[in-house]
């Protein structure tokens, strides 16, 4: 039971140590991240168009 109380004392004095962020840097990378996986959603998904015309392409042609 002693290892168990140490660990969660020293666990929360590490957490008091934490430098955590604000509401705003919360918001914008929040909005970074939601913008990012978009962009690379499209990105993928029009590769995907792409290479999908060219294979269908290549079999019509054969």
């Amino acid at each position: 039971m002693n290892k168990i109380t140490t660990y969660l004392k020293a666990s929360i004095e590490e957490m008091k140590k934490v430098s955590w962020p604000t509401k705003k840097e919360t918001t914008n990378y929040t909005i970074l991240v939601i913008v990012f996986s978009l962009a690379v959603a499209l990105f993928l998904g029009l590769l995907d168009y792409i290479f999908s015309l060219g294979l269908a392409q290549l079999i019509i042609k054969r």
